[in-house]
């Protein structure tokens, strides 16, 4: 039997991506910028993000990478899904769902630099997990600071599962499906 413990409401969530949203115009002043989705589980934070902003001009794009096998990251980084707008010599914002090895983040800010040459490159991520941390990434706009919780919904899954649900939490016992 699990139980789901929530970490942060609905509205929790609300507010703090409007404040990071907020933060993102501000920090951009008018100049012209892409926001990059790493998907499948930013898509959620991503949408909200986007809806937040005042600007009506923003552009924006996916890439997708897989690296979990279960509640672990496997090490392995494998691009599923490249841009597909032409991001030379633009400021990028780079929207993640969670940054906990850093391993992924690491990944993507190496490729884009090299394979889509950036004139500037932020980041931005729903959840901070710092106690997984294996390399050294910095982050410019944070959400939330979590402990060491599989965490769950608001677009952050388990075995492809919970990203529906409308605030983050983590699962407690054993799920079977």
């Amino acid at each position: 039997m699990f139980e789901i413990k929530k970490l942060f409401s609905e509205e929790q969530i609300a507010r703090r991506v409007k404040e990071l949203a907020n933060q993102i115009e501000k920090d951009m002043d008018n100049e012209e910028f892409v926001l990059v989705a790493n998907l499948k589980g930013s898509f959620i934070f991503f949408s909200d993000l986007i809806r937040s902003m005042e600007r009506q001009d923003i552009e924006i794009d996916f890439v997708s990478t897989e690296s979990y096998e279960g509640e672990s990251s496997s090490g392995v980084i494998k691009m599923t899904r490249d841009l597909s707008l032409d991001i030379r010599d633009k400021k990028v914002i780079l929207v993640e769902d969670i940054v906990d090895t850093g391993l992924t983040l690491s990944h993507l800010i190496h490729y884009i630099k090299e394979a889509h040459q950036p004139k500037e490159m932020r980041f931005c991520v729903l959840l901070d997990k710092p106690s997984k941390r294996k390399t050294d990434v910095k982050m410019d706009y944070v959400g939330f600071t979590v402990e060491d919780y599989f965490v769950i919904g608001y677009g952050l899954d388990y075995q492809e599962k919970f990203r529906n649900l409308p605030y983050i939490g983590f699962l407690t016992g054993e799920y079977k499906e």
